[in-house]
């Protein structure tokens, strides 16, 4: 008999195998091979294919085309060969390429006791455990969308056994004695996991995939349940929550087996065993991996290309305007139009939170929200407005209850029928305004956030000085520096947090940007920074903004400060952004289905049934940390995270050791949601959106029920006719001492895991901003010839 320490470390390995997903208020991208982030592609395809039937790489007939186009060349098809670290890989370059002439198998997932029993019996199983289990955990995980809330104080399991002894469904479909079955099992998960190991005669190295494929099999319920654990963990807790659906999964088989034990006992059996074999990649696993590589050289040819070509600045000896973006891929293009409107500007990349991460409670609510990145915990508090705002606050408030009670009635039972009949027509005028896009564009318009508790003068010095050298900024000040933090502008999209910022938690970016100007113009702070080493002018102004990522509209927020003695810069400013917005308007409309001008940009925001109002983050392919100049003036189609970082300002590379486990993190979290939902779009992907129903306020399903569908919808990275996202890993180039990138790898194990099971590519830039070293696996460097290929390779000092 498996050990209950076993079982328990079994349900641990598969509840982290499963990828977390945040609700639809606070959306952000999320890695959905993170749990695989210790195994190379390879391995991972050998894993999930078991897991979930699940591909991890294109299908081969996209790898040929590019290759007979010339876009995947021999010489990177050689170099990812040479790479490969599996026996299993071809032989030579020719063996490699038949073998890409071949169709991959398709991956087949190993069956569960409800497969087999729907194969012996002809009912759907499966099909009705999806369906029972998403109908329950609706309820269940209901953030505020249902009427009548679901009971959930004594954890997943107690409420779903209480439930599942009154449900009558699956006696009617032939599960007979079903709900006895469920009043007679263990009292708790931990039990239950034990018990059903042993009658279905699972081995203990059966049980770590046995569990993750039941897991895969409950989609992005699973998912959310690995959210509730990450969160509770960050916090310093935990949370039995992924568990306890697990044995709610496993009660299902055991009730299966009871009933048809006899029918697959053989089938069952092997795949028993199949549970229990070694992973290991065949040689097809090895194929798919070399061909996903080369096309990601491919990509860094073109980068590199990029990079090295000559462009022609202009100097000037104190800039007119500098303007700091978050590192998002779409400020990429609006930083382009702005320094092509007047030679003196100058714009910096850096983190969308600023590096202030708070928990911040908009006016008049008392919801919490975290605006930062989700890998980090609030060290600060913050709050919409102060006592002088009280009056109006009260008065939101009651205008809120007022619009929630009267939706409330809508919706209800009792009411909803009479209330279609007896006022319905008067909604007729919204539903025109509505359908022809006349709807108000909505810009996040709450008073001055403040910090509460606020901070003492040193801590509010500190927190300045961090971010200035952070962000590369301690001298050369301009009279204006803009913060511009960014959010999306659309309407009835369930997705429009995943617009928003991802380094704001899903939330858009003008608390940061606001906060962060207060304190940077607070001349209390400006004393202190210079008295550690960094000189604000007297005549340097921070205004916070607001850039709209869907419109390319950028909105200062200027009433939060002194702006006496720079009304005719803000008017220059003003005109500025104004010329930069119709630049990025006109390009991405070239990208966009149906955009046929910039002035058809802003059209799409306001229509709601508009599925693709803005491509998002599609396409990224890059990150970036490096000074402006290395980037300024290339084309990098917004296809690139941009971060400014001058290493010779960083002396003890503690800003380095940041990039590399902030921000490059959370790239490779948004860069590998988009390749998931591209390569596998039906495992990772959100769907469907034209057949998206919100459900508990926390997700959506394609329908009327069934498995949550987590990631991106087909629409955010295909439009219609091709594929938007090209699928290849994040490839980050970074300038600094390769023996310092390599001091913080060291040091950062699951981040240089990244890099080692090629997650994501990293190059270090030389002097001039070329790729000039590729990192390899084990703490090495190769040096790149000027094409990007391989020339010969660099082993690091220890």
């Amino acid at each position: 008999m498996t050990s209950p320490a076993a079982i328990a470390h079994a349900a641990d390995a598969a509840a982290r195998a499963i990828p977390p997903v945040w609700p639809l208020a606070s959306s952000v991208a999320v890695n959905p091979f993170l749990g695989q982030s210790g195994e190379t592609l390879a391995e991972t395809a050998a894993r999930l294919g078991r897991a979930g039937g699940i591909s991890v790489t294109m299908p081969r007939t996209w790898y040929r085309e590019r290759i007979a186009d010339g876009r995947i060349s021999d010489a990177d098809l050689e170099a990812a060969l040479k790479a490969t670290p599996h026996a299993t890989r071809p032989a030579s370059l020719a063996a490699l390429k038949a073998a890409a002439n071949l169709p991959s198998p398709a991956p087949q997932a190993l069956p569960t006791v409800a497969d087999l029993a729907a194969a012996a019996s002809g009912t759907d199983w499966p099909d009705l455990i999806e369906e029972r289990i998403g109908a329950w955990a609706a309820g269940y995980f209901d953030a505020g969308q249902a009427l009548w809330a679901a009971p959930r104080a004594k954890g997943a399991y107690t409420v779903w056994r209480a439930t599942a002894t009154h449900d009558l469904t699956p006696e009617i479909l032939g599960l007979t004695g079903f709900a006895a079955h469920v009043a007679d099992a263990p009292e708790t998960a931990a039990e239950v996991l034990a018990t059903a190991a042993e009658r279905l005669g699972l081995e203990e190295t059966s049980l770590p995939l046995y569990f993750h494929r039941l897991l895969m099999t409950l989609g992005g319920w699973a998912q959310v349940a690995r959210h509730r654990l990450w969160q509770a963990e960050l916090a310093g807790g935990t949370d039995p929550i992924v568990t306890d659906l697990l044995a709610i999964r496993v009660l299902w088989e055991d009730a299966l087996f009871a009933l048809h034990g006899n029918a697959i006992a053989d089938e069952w059996r092997q795949a028993a065993s199949a549970y229990a074999a070694p992973l290991l990649p065949t040689p097809d696993h090895a194929v798919d991996a070399i061909l996903q590589d080369a096309a990601d050289r491919a990509a860094q040819r073109d980068l590199a290309s990029r990079l090295a070509e000559s462009v022609e600045r202009g100097h000037a000896d104190r800039p007119a305007l500098q303007a700091a973006f978050c590192i998002d891929v779409r400020s990429e293009v609006f930083r382009r139009a702005l320094e092509s409107v007047d030679p003196r500007i100058e714009t910096l990349g850096f983190a969308g939170f600023f590096g202030l991460g708070a928990a911040h409670r908009r006016f008049a609510s008392d919801v919490v929200e975290h605006r930062l990145p989700v890998l980090l915990n609030p060290a600060l508090h913050t709050t919409a407005g102060g006592p002088e705002d009280a009056a109006a606050d009260t008065a939101a408030r009651f205008s809120a209850r007022a619009k929630r009670a009267w939706g409330r009635f809508k919706l209800a039972a009792v009411s909803s029928f009479a209330f279609v009949e007896a006022t319905g027509p008067v909604y007729a005028g919204k539903l025109v305004r509505d359908a022809l896009g006349l709807v108000k564009s909505h810009v996040p318009n709450d008073p001055a956030p403040r910090l509460d508790p606020a901070l003492g003068l040193d801590a509010r010095i500190g927190a300045a000085e961090t971010v200035l050298r952070a962000m590369s900024l301690t001298d050369g000040f301009a009279r204006v520096v803009l913060l511009a933090g960014h959010g999306a502008n659309v309407v009835n999209n369930p997705h429009a947090s995943a617009l928003h910022c991802g380094a704001c938690g899903g939330y858009s970016g003008e608390v940061n940007a606001r906060l962060l100007a207060a304190l940077l113009n607070d001349p209390e702070v400006r004393d202190g920074v210079a008295a550690r080493g960094i000189a604000i002018p007297h005549d340097t102004l921070f205004v916070a903004a607001l850039h709209d990522t869907t419109t390319d509209a950028v909105t200062l927020y200027e009433g939060d400060c002194d702006t006496a003695g720079h009304t005719a810069d803000l008017a220059r400013v003003r005109d500025w952004l104004a010329s930069a917005g119709r630049i990025a308007r006109g390009e991405r409309a070239l990208r966009l289905p149906r955009a046929e001008a910039e002035g058809d940009i802003a059209r799409r925001a306001r229509d709601w049934a508009e599925v693709r109002p803005e491509w998002a983050l599609a396409g990224c392919k890059a990150f970036i940390a490096a000074p402006r100049a290395r980037t300024q003036g290339r084309d990098l189609a917004g296809r690139a995270f941009l971060h400014s970082y001058d290493w010779h300002q960083d002396k003890d590379f503690s800003v380095l050791e940041l990039i590399l486990t902030a921000p490059v993190v959370v790239a490779s979290w948004i860069s590998l949601q988009y390749y998931g939902s591209t390569v596998a779009p039906e495992a990772f992907g959100g769907g469907n959106k034209l057949l998206h129903n919100v459900t508990g306020g926390i997700g959506v399903v394609e329908g009327n029920g069934g498995l949550l569908r987590a990631g991106l919808p087909w629409q955010s990275v295909h439009d219609g006719e091709k594929l938007v996202h090209e699928p290849v890993r994040l490839s980050v180039a970074i300038e600094a001492p390769r023996e310092a990138i390599l001091g913080i790898l060291r040091k950062h194990e699951n981040v240089r895991a990244l890099f080692d099971n090629g997650w994501l590519h990293l190059f270090a830039l030389d002097e001039a901003g070329r790729m000039a070293w590729r990192y390899l696996p084990g703490l090495q460097w190769e040096e790149v010839a000027g094409d990007a290929t391989p020339a010969q390779p660099l082993r690091a000092a220890s």
